[in-house]
């Protein structure tokens, strides 16, 4: 009686890569992946050949040279002599800062709208019905025109504040007029004097030690406050009496703050109208007003959906558990339903981050000067370097979506839970 021969013996054999089920998947995805970086470079190579032959060969030297165009909302000392690449840059910081107001905004609208949209009052639950039917429903680029409008519209010119027409809120310390808001500004009459960062590159820009200063103390003071609050949590497991640790932890917080804030001589701008406009304090512009509202509400109308199915998805036991403990259903909703809906909820809230961050690119229909508005707006326009300019932005806005993606993944990954 013969033996048959063991074919996981005989060798590897060429012919296995197609024939054989172990190698044949993975020879399809290399040859599907050679086929497409052939193609991707394919057309790269064409389209550098193309424009070489119209004679705009693919180089980014002109963001060296001169921008010669004014940024009308800038973070940052900037002037139009400066090059296409520092205009590039402040706008670029434009952009992140419409984001970062934008979400936080959204994200505490959508969650307080989200709880009420389930109320058991019929009147709140309704009204946040409509206003989530309304937004959702609506183009957000109409949004923002429309409170752009308003605000052009609405409040008072600075004209007004000279004839006692309209008077400035908050003690005389903010005006709301209809070229924007102006607020107090922070300033320091003492303590260390500022350092720059990038020396005279495009990229630089002034650090405010008292700043940074400030910043340590109360970021350390919010620590010490933890550290209070974790040891009077571990006593209370132990004890089942919790000290009284609250002074203690806004003394931490706030007396080094007030402390330091006094040696560096903080004090405050306000602002007051000189000649036809206010001078002094912190200038908002209307553009960005107007697409700050705007992008807020508009997202925040798909957020509360969000956590609106996330709560929902929470057992109705948990709820009747806390509730039979006596807890009171505010507390029963901030302890004990949103810690687990969160994991429901944040996976498709960083979608709306990413939509939020991306609809930035909108706030060229009022003139706020964001990355859209400068590098591929007037600098596209002035150098005619349009592939350039478009690559960069892609490539910048890709990049904030997977920062912004990794950010709330690592989050999403830390709160999950852990089978045992």
């Amino acid at each position: 009686m013969s033996a048959l021969p063991d074919p996981h013996n005989q060798g590897f054999r060429l012919s296995q890569l197609i024939y054989d089920t172990r190698y044949r998947s993975m020879t399809i995805q290399i040859v599907a992946m050679f086929g497409i970086l052939s193609f991707i470079g394919w057309l790269i190579g064409n389209t550098n050949a193309n424009l070489a032959a119209l004679g705009k060969p693919i180089e980014f030297g002109f963001l060296g040279d001169q921008a010669g165009y004014d940024i009308n909302q800038r973070l940052l000392d900037y002037d139009s002599q400066d090059s296409h690449l520092r205009a590039a840059f402040l706008g670029l910081l434009n952009t992140l800062l419409l984001a970062l107001l934008g979400c936080i905004t959204a994200t505490i609208l959508g969650v307080i709208i989200g709880v009420l949209r389930l109320s058991k009052n019929w009147i709140v639950a309704r009204l946040m019905t409509v206003y989530i039917e309304a937004f959702r429903n609506i183009p957000v680029l109409l949004w923002i025109l429309i409170v752009f409008g308003i605000m052009i519209e609405v409040m008072p010119a600075p004209r007004d504040f000279r004839s006692g027409e309209a008077s400035m809120m908050l003690f005389d310390t903010m005006a709301v007029t209809n070229r924007g808001i102006y607020i107090p500004e922070p300033l320091f009459s003492g303590g260390f004097s500022d350092f720059s960062l990038f020396g005279d590159s495009a990229l630089r820009f002034d650090v405010s030690t008292n700043l940074l200063i400030f910043l340590a103390v109360l970021f350390g003071g919010i620590y010490g406050a933890r550290k209070l609050k974790k040891r009077a949590d571990t006593i209370q497991n132990e004890t089942g009496v919790r000290p009284t640790t609250w002074w203690q932890q806004l003394l931490v917080i706030f007396l080094p703050t007030i402390l330091v804030l006094w040696a560096m001589g903080f004090h405050l701008g306000y602002p007051a109208l000189k000649g036809f406009n206010f001078a002094g304090g912190t200038y908002l512009r209307n553009s960005l007003i107007a697409l700050w509202i705007a992008l807020s509400l508009y997202t925040a109308a798909f957020i509360a959906e969000s956590v609106r199915a996330g709560i929902q998805a929470i057992s109705k036991g948990q709820s009747e558990a806390a509730h039979a403990l006596g807890i009171s259903p505010g507390r029963t909703m901030n302890l004990v339903i949103l810690p687990q809906a969160l994991r429901i909820i944040i996976p498709p809230m960083i979608s709306q981050w990413l939509n939020l961050t991306k609809n930035t690119s909108l706030a060229i229909a009022v003139g706020y000067m964001d990355l859209t508005g400068t590098l591929m707006g007037i600098t596209l326009n002035q150098t005619g370097r349009e592939m350039e300019t478009l690559l960069i932005g892609m490539a910048i806005y890709l990049g904030l979506s997977l920062l912004i993606s990794a950010a709330m993944n690592w989050y999403n990954n830390s709160v999950k839970l852990v089978e045992r």
